[in-house]
């Protein structure tokens, strides 16, 4: 059988990959019969005047895997995937859930470096003022491993709509004007500037929050490789902090503390703003500039949903992938919760879904971020965010998924064996019930399916609930 060529643009060249599958499975191609090239100058088969191909249906997991994989440097990319496409949609449909299938270990692994890739881009972009007085725009400078450009665009435009600038990469150019994203071309690294006058104040930030008790030169590097240090200001510094760390750790046992011995987290707040925030974005605005408690996560994770709900969900803490998309319940617990809703009659549109933490608090392991468990006293350090965001919120119903949610609105450890089921928060309506993280950790699928069926029962007495407090102003008894 004669094979079919399939050119696609240079780059992470989706548009292109998805309109070839389309065309590929219409046509019933089996990837064997297929060879994909890269080139300036695509031809997608050279007959466009056949029209398009009609859609495919694929599971969400593998649109997303493609979308990371497309953007990675291997020629064999999209080779990979149409194999794994092909294998999808002809018999085998839960693939994705076999990890030790060799294509798919491949291509997770070659999803998960990009996805790295794109958390460092967040990470060391550091932008410097170019122009005069009248006219400021930012410019960075950044060398990423794959193609990772255009996905990582959404997350720059989000964080910095209303100023101008300009991302420059050996790979391509992103450029923003407060209202237009534009691709551009490839650039080096003479066209960005080398430092501007807010890097002397950084810098001194930086030494002062610096701790020469917690020096760990191999962490440091771990988190902060080193390929990345010529583009970072701080990294100046570095060396002479590290060098005079021993000597800073002595006078810091000989002065004595000013610091108050007791922390007051209910006060967190009033040291925050100069005026109380009349609305969540005011709120949200707040927790961003106070940045996280422990360091490490690449963004505050803020609630999400109707700002005047009737039901509000909350969670413990942001995870790996809440904390690379800023969005809270995305990663796999959040993916059971909306399965749970939807099965209980629960519209996650009209939830509004929170944290009691707002930032990803993890250990380093290798290259994984494994989440680590918030105590006590950064809960409370997170309290009155939380407290104010229900206030604003004025939900009819307020539910607490896991202890920690339930030691955030209560203040108080309480075993969720012992409180699940129907609860006041304050003055307002709530319920208690397992974080979806817990089923995802049982050991054995008979006690998960068990598990999972009671918190779908939970959430359907939810939905009860709120139906009821709604139309009645009265709550039916809970269920034993």
């Amino acid at each position: 059988m004669t094979l079919h060529r399939i050119t696609l643009n240079d780059g992470a060249d989706l548009d292109g990959f998805r309109r070839a599958v389309r065309r590929l499975i219409a046509d019933e191609l089996a990837p064997q019969h297929v060879i994909f090239t890269i080139t300036d100058e695509p031809d997608l088969f050279g007959h466009e005047s056949e029209g398009e191909a009609p859609p495919v249906s694929l599971p969400r997991a593998l649109g997303d895997m493609i979308g990371l994989v497309v953007c990675h440097r291997n020629p064999e990319r999209y080779a990979l995937l149409y194999q794994l496409v092909w294998r999808v949609l002809n018999g085998e449909r839960e693939l994705l859930d076999i990890p030790s299938d060799p294509l798919v270990h491949r291509l997770d692994l070659m999803a998960r470096a990009v996805r790295r890739d794109l958390h460092k881009m967040h990470a060391f972009l550091r932008f410097r003022r170019v122009g005069g007085e009248h006219l400021e725009r930012f410019v960075a400078w950044f060398e990423p491993e794959h193609f990772i450009l255009e996905a990582a665009a959404p997350f720059f435009v989000d964080r910095f709509r209303s100023i101008e600038w300009s991302i420059l990469t050996p790979l391509g150019s992103l450029h923003w004007d407060r209202e237009t994203l534009v691709l551009g071309p490839s650039a080096c690294r003479e066209d960005a500037p080398t430092e501007d006058g807010f890097e002397a104040g950084w810098l001194g930030y930086y030494e002062s929050v610096f701790n020469p008790a917690r020096v760990n030169p191999k962490a440091m590097r771990a988190e902060m490789p080193k390929k990345y240090w010529r583009n970072l200001p701080e990294s100046a510094a570095i060396a002479g902090l590290i060098q005079t760390a021993p000597q800073r750790v002595e006078q810091m046992i000989e002065q004595e503390s000013t610091m108050p011995t007791k922390r007051k987290p209910e006060r967190a707040l009033d040291a925050m703003w100069d005026q109380e925030p009349k609305s969540l974005s005011a709120l949200n605005a707040v927790i961003a500039e106070a940045g996280p408690l422990v360091p490490g996560a690449t963004q505050a994770v803020f609630g999400e949903g109707p700002a005047h709900a009737d039901i509000v969900f909350v969670g413990e803490q942001p995870g790996d992938q809440e904390d690379l998309q800023g969005r809270p319940f995305v990663g796999p617990a959040g993916k059971l919760l909306t399965k749970a809703l939807k099965e209980a009659g629960i519209d996650r549109d009209k939830v509004y879904l929170t944290n009691a933490v707002k930032h990803f608090k993890f250990e380093q392991r290798g290259h994984r971020r494994i989440h680590s468990k918030p105590t006590a006293g950064e809960v409370k350090h997170y309290r009155p965010w939380l407290m104010k965001e229900l206030a604003l919120i004025r939900p009819k119903l307020i539910v607490a998924l896991g202890a920690t949610a339930v030691l955030a609105l209560t203040g108080k450890q309480t075993p969720i064996s012992r409180s699940r089921g129907r609860a006041m928060f304050g003055d307002v309506n709530g319920y208690i019930t397992v974080h979806p993280s817990y089923l995802l950790r049982l050991p054995d699928e008979d006690t998960k399916r068990q598990a999972y069926e009671a918190f779908v029962a939970d959430l359907s007495h939810i939905r009860d609930l709120a139906k009821a407090d709604l139309k009645t102003g009265e709550l039916p008894l809970a269920a034993e």
